[in-house]
C-alpha cells in the first residue's frame, strides 16, 4: 500500500469523525462528567475496533447480505441509543468538582462506549462500504490485513479527536453547570433523533 492510499483514506476518514453525532454525544458527556473521558473514548475505540476486525475478516460481508440479521443489529442499536439518550434527557449530568468516580464507573463508562459504538449499524455500515475501496487486491498485502491497516489509522484519529472533544467540553463545560445541563440534554436529544430515525427506516421498509 503506497502513502497516497493512505492519505486518501485519511481525508475521507477525518471528515466522517469530525461529524458531530453519537460518539461525540456520548464522549461530551463523559466530559461533563469530569473523570471518565479516557474509559469513555477507550471504549468507543474498541467498538470501532470490533466493527474493523468484522469486515476484515469477511463476515461483514456476509451480515450486509442478511436483511434479518441487519434489521435485528438495527433495532437493537436503536434501541440502546434511545435509552441512552432518554436517559440523558430526564437526568442530564452535571459536573461537580468534588464528584468522584470509582473502578466499577469506569467500567461502566467503557461498556457504553462499546455499545454506542460497535452497535450502531452507521459505523459498521461505514466500514463495510468504505475501508474495502481503498484496498488494492494486486499488493503484497492481503486484504484483510490492508483493511486492519486502515482501520487503524482511523483509530489513532478517532481517539485524538474524541480525547480533544472530551477534555474539551469539560474544561468549558465544568465551570458552568447551566450550559452544561443544556449541552447534555442536546446530546441526549441528538441520541434520541438518531434511534428514532433508524427504527422509522426499519419500520418503513
Amino acid at each position: 500500500m503506497t502513502p497516497a492510499i493512505f492519505a486518501a483514506f485519511w481525508a475521507v476518514s477525518i471528515l466522517f469523525i469530525i461529524t458531530p453525532g453519537v460518539d461525540w454525544a456520548y464522549v461530551i458527556s463523559a466530559g461533563i462528567r469530569g473523570r471518565v473521558v479516557v474509559p469513555a473514548v477507550a471504549g468507543l475505540l474498541f467498538g470501532h475496533l470490533l466493527a474493523i476486525a468484522i469486515v476484515a475478516a469477511g463476515v461483514g460481508a456476509l451480515v450486509a447480505g442478511s436483511p434479518l440479521t441487519l434489521t435485528v443489529l438495527t433495532v437493537v442499536g436503536a434501541a440502546y441509543l434511545l435509552w441512552i439518550g432518554a436517559n440523558m434527557l430526564r437526568h442530564p449530568p452535571v459536573p461537580d468538582a468534588g464528584e468522584r468516580q470509582s473502578s466499577g464507573s469506569w467500567m461502566r463508562w467503557a461498556g457504553k462506549g462499546v455499545c454506542v459504538s460497535g452497535m450502531n449499524p452507521k459505523v459498521f455500515l461505514l466500514f463495510l462500504a468504505l475501508l474495502p475501496q481503498f484496498t488494492d487486491p494486486h499488493a503484497a498485502w492481503p486484504i484483510p490485513l490492508q483493511i486492519l491497516a486502515l482501520g487503524l489509522l482511523h483509530l489513532v484519529s478517532c481517539g485524538l479527536v474524541y480525547l480533544l472533544v472530551g477534555y474539551g467540553s469539560q474544561s468549558v463545560l465544568q465551570t458552568r453547570p447551566q450550559a452544561a445541563r443544556r449541552v447534555s440534554r442536546l446530546s441526549g436529544a441528538a441520541m434520541v433523533i438518531i434511534a428514532i430515525g433508524l427504527l422509522a427506516g426499519q419500520a418503513l421498509k
